[in-house]
């Protein structure tokens, strides 16, 4: 559960990088940042969704100290 969640972080980081790279190239005459937004967007709403269902589902918990 933690690599997948460590993974699909590193995918969000990755994938703003890569709007990062198509912003200083394209300069505003495409639309692959804004998809690449989209993406990145989509990858955090679906993380945020896919850990709010693993805790009610009791697959994972906070730490209890």
């Amino acid at each position: 559960m933690k690599a997948f969640i460590g993974i699909a972080l590193v995918g969000i980081v990755v994938v703003l990088g890569v709007a990062l790279v198509f912003l200083l190239r394209d300069r505003g005459t495409t639309d692959r940042t804004l998809n690449a937004l989209r993406v990145r967007v989509g990858l955090s709403i679906a993380l945020l969704l896919f850990i709010w269902f693993s805790y009610s589902m009791g697959w994972i918990r906070p730490n209890a100290y």
